[in-house]
């Protein structure tokens, strides 16, 4: 029977299950990474504290992302794929219709896997830092520019007669939505997903009249 050598590859089988580990490993990470951000905060949340929270050595943090900036731009855009992987699966779930779209990536951002009160706290700790942070910066904007995307190729098939008012709408929809964000990030007493859902969908049938029944609640 013919045995692998030293120089001999690996197996298919242990490379599977190394890189299995290994995406486990970076996902224990991350995940910790998170929760030190809802406990301490940013500015606080280290190397130290992300193993801590992981159950792992300082030295196996620093063995998948280097560096603590590298971590926390590493956790940043885990926050920002998991938010467009849902909107996205929202708009494929539509009705292929523009009214049932628009009111899919409304819902979607006020999904509560993806709008609560630990989520928030994340998300506006990143955005307080971008500022001091390019690499932050760079993340934000290219996930969310391809969100403005979707929302204002919507918004110009509700509106295909006038172009320029359906492109400030979708700035409209998009700031709306941002500013309940905050406002539930501040104010969870006095503010509701529901609550901010239901507004955002009155400000979408005072711009497209002719659909306003696709966002009654």
């Amino acid at each position: 029977m013919q045995t692998l050598s030293n120089s001999d590859p690996k197996p298919p089988k242990e490379r599977k299950e190394r890189k299995g580990n290994a995406d486990m490993r970076r996902r224990q990470i991350l995940d910790a990474t998170l929760r030190s951000i809802i406990l301490s905060g940013l500015a606080k949340t280290t190397l130290a504290t992300v193993a801590a929270e992981a159950d792992l050595s300082q030295g196996v943090a620093i063995f998948y992302f280097k560096s603590k900036n590298g971590l926390l731009s590493e956790a940043l855009r885990e926050l920002y794929q998991n938010y467009e992987d849902n909107w996205e699966a929202a708009l494929a779930n539509a009705p292929n219709n523009p009214a049932a779209k628009l009111r899919a990536i409304i819902e979607a951002d006020f999904d509560a896997e993806i709008c609560n009160n630990d989520t928030l706290a994340v998300w506006f700790a990143f955005w307080g830092e971008q500022k001091f942070t390019p690499q932050y910066s760079k993340i934000t904007n290219q996930y969310d520019q391809k969100r403005a995307n979707a929302i204002e190729d919507i918004c110009i098939q509700l509106l295909p007669s006038d172009p320029e008012k359906a492109k400030l709408a979708s700035d409209w929809i998009d700031s709306v939505t941002d500013g309940y964000w905050q406002k539930l990030h501040l104010f969870p007493q006095s503010y509701s997903r529901e609550m901010a859902l239901r507004r955002t969908f009155l400000l979408v049938q005072f711009l497209f009249t002719d659909h306003a029944q696709a966002f009654e609640l």
